[in-house]
């Protein structure tokens, strides 16, 4: 709808008259038989018509456009009377600047600014009213820091309003402290959880590791108990060879004072040169040993040519006898040993 026509001091052109209200125009379009219109109206006309309310010409929104410009500056020059004028405001402005005035106009009527109160006054008595208005809050006198509106200030009592105060606070801090109960159980819960995983995963690392130490342990016995099998055949061994070299010495004292010399002096070496734990130079101190036998066997075995049985019998050669008897068994006593030398 447009501008009521008795609101305007003054002439006003009949062009600026909406063809439909045949008010003056408001926010006006133009259609192309250049009928100018008011934007409601004709909005609302072409929901039932597809003419031009004026010579019936067809007509639709797409084909609507602004105001020419004159005739914009024309409507905006026209001398315009508020709309507050039946309470009393004698102002007159152009329509340009009507809508500015309305929004300043002291005539007018607002709503109060309180919340809750549906009065509705002029914006020149609206502080009168702020002041008297009943759903006005204000601080409680007695100083208890609550917000009271004009009609609750005689039922006020600072005291019950205090105690619901901190019983609220009261219920809150209740609110909070269980929450952060929760949440520190389900802290420790989970960080117990993860104890008992590192405690099942440290106890089978530790049953591994004496899994491990048991294992090291029966290697190292069974080690020990080589290495005393070993000492006690070297034993065996060293006191068989004693005894071999007596025998030697009874048969050839020079020549095997001279080869049990040697003997030891080899024997010395390989064990400074070898450690008496190493079984590894075992058999090449057997072989030694039966090379060094095998050195002496000749020297009996020319000894025994020599003294045969072709020589005459006398107590002399009875002793011979005997010697070279002696010197069989202990040439088969030998043979016996560096067999079971080598065998070792």
């Amino acid at each position: 709808m447009g501008y009521d026509l008795e609101r305007f001091v003054g002439y006003v052109n009949e062009g600026l008259l909406c063809c439909v209200c045949r008010d003056v125009l408001r926010r006006p379009l133009q259609a192309p038989c250049e009928h100018a219109f008011c934007s409601a109206c004709i909005s609302s006309w072409l929901l039932h018509h597809h003419t031009c309310p004026e010579d019936r010409q067809p007509l639709d929104v797409g084909s609507l456009k602004p105001l020419y410009r004159y005739m914009r500056n024309d409507l905006n020059r026209l001398q315009i009377r508020c709309v507050n004028a039946s309470q009393g405001c004698e102002a007159v402005c152009s329509l340009e600047n009507l809508h500015t005035h309305e929004e300043e106009c002291d005539f007018a009527f607002v709503s109060c600014s309180n919340s809750g109160c549906p009065a509705q006054v002029e914006r020149r008595d609206l502080e009168a009213h702020l002041s008297e208005c009943n759903f006005c809050s204000r601080e409680c006198p007695n100083g208890c820091g609550h917000t009271l509106l004009s009609t609750e200030q005689s039922q006020h009592n600072c005291v019950a309003e205090l105690r619901s105060e901190v019983e609220m606070l009261r219920v809150e801090m209740v609110c909070k402290v269980e929450e952060v109960r929760r949440e520190m159980e389900s802290r420790l819960d989970s960080q117990r959880r993860h104890m008992v995983q590192k405690e099942s995963q440290l106890k089978n690392e530790v049953e591994e590791v004496k899994g491990q130490l048991s294992r090291v342990i029966c290697d190292v016995r069974a080690l020990l108990g080589a290495e005393r099998l070993r000492r006690q055949e070297l034993a065996e061994v060293e006191l068989e060879k004693r005894e071999l070299l007596e025998l030697l010495r009874d048969l050839h004292p020079s020549r095997n004072q001279q080869s049990a010399d040697q003997l030891g002096q080899e024997q010395r070496q390989e064990e400074q040169q070898t450690p008496r734990w190493e079984p590894t130079y075992e058999p090449l101190r057997h072989h030694r040993r039966k090379a060094s036998l095998n050195l002496s066997s000749p020297s009996l075995h020319s000894s025994q040519a020599l003294n045969g049985p072709s020589c005459p019998s006398s107590p002399q050669l009875g002793d011979g006898a005997r010697k070279s008897g002696t010197r069989s068994l202990t040439l088969d006593c030998i043979k016996k040993k560096s067999r079971e030398v080598t065998v070792i």
